[in-house]
């Protein structure tokens, strides 16, 4: 009996090839069954942070302060007043470094997270999706107090407390998605081209200088409306945009378009990666 007698007389027995990638409807549903594995890595990997480091989790708010006392000298000096008009800049960058360091620790964490584990991978069986989505875990765990600090900083240097404020909830569901779709493609993505490793921080380090960190985009591009359109497609932009229009007095609000480009884009990401991880589920380990 051949090879493709013995399959055909398997799937006619019910019986399913090891590895085999399942239905994607199948799949989600083990991977929320299985969810508590992703929580629990994500926690061990916190509590495992706090053993390997005298400052532990301090580490999570101190560097994108200390990031933002570096870039805020620098370019606070700088940077004509213009770039960044009737707005306190201090608040103005701390929240841009802040919601940036989400963006960008989940896009690093996420595109190894498979590679990291490869010894986890070839030894259990289980959605692999579980390891990109522990780490985007962990940094929604490490984001609340990123969050508290960054908002006891505006109120230090003169920013009001609004009921706006809460809309900074809403705000980071959707970057949440919008971040776990980036993860998903990049896990994948480096699993078949390790030097992807090598080109991620050039990119991170791109989007950190084009998304409007240390000065406004409406002001500088005012007299370049369709430069401006395009650059505000870029969603970390918008992100960063939307939260400094509900916290910091005197952000230009995000215009219609942006709108659509963030809610759009978050869950173009999100349903892309998930497509595009599945697609490669009997593939990881094997690579």
């Amino acid at each position: 009996m051949s090879q493709t007698d013995y399959g055909a007389l398997a799937r006619e027995a019910g019986l399913e090839r090891v590895g085999a990638r399942p239905p994607l409807p199948a799949y989600l549903k083990d991977l929320w069954a299985t969810r508590h594995f992703a929580v629990s890595l994500a926690r061990f990997r916190i509590q495992a942070t706090l053993g390997e480091n005298r400052l532990g989790l301090g580490w999570v708010v101190l560097r994108p302060i200390l990031l933002a006392v570096i870039f805020g000298t620098i370019f606070g000096l700088i940077l004509s007043r213009d770039t960044r008009p009737g707005v306190n800049f201090i608040p103005f960058l701390v929240v841009g470094i802040f919601i940036f360091e989400f963006f960008s620790k989940t896009f690093s964490a996420g595109a190894k997270s498979i590679t990291s584990n490869s010894s986890l991978v070839r030894s259990l069986n289980f959605p692999r999706m579980l390891l990109p989505v522990s780490q985007v875990i962990q940094q929604v765990f490490e984001l609340i107090p990123m969050l508290a600090v960054m908002g006891l900083i505006l109120v230090i240097f003169g920013e009001p407390v609004t009921w706006e404020w809460l809309l900074v909830v809403p705000v980071m569901v959707l970057m949440t998605m919008f971040n776990a779709g980036i993860a998903l493609i990049a896990a994948r993505l480096t699993v078949h081209v390790r030097d992807v490793t090598q080109i991620i921080p050039l990119v991170t380090r791109v989007l950190f200088y084009s998304s409007g960190i240390f000065y406004s985009l409406e002001a500088v591009l005012e007299d370049r409306p369709t430069i401006l359109a395009v650059a505000q497609l870029n969603p970390v932009h918008g992100f960063i945009t939307l939260v400094r229009q509900f916290t910091v007095e005197g952000s230009p609000p995000l215009a219609y378009g942006g709108w659509i480009a963030v809610g759009v884009g978050s869950l173009l990401a999100f349903v892309v990666g998930v497509v595009f991880f599945w697609r490669a589920e009997e593939r990881y380990g094997h690579d």
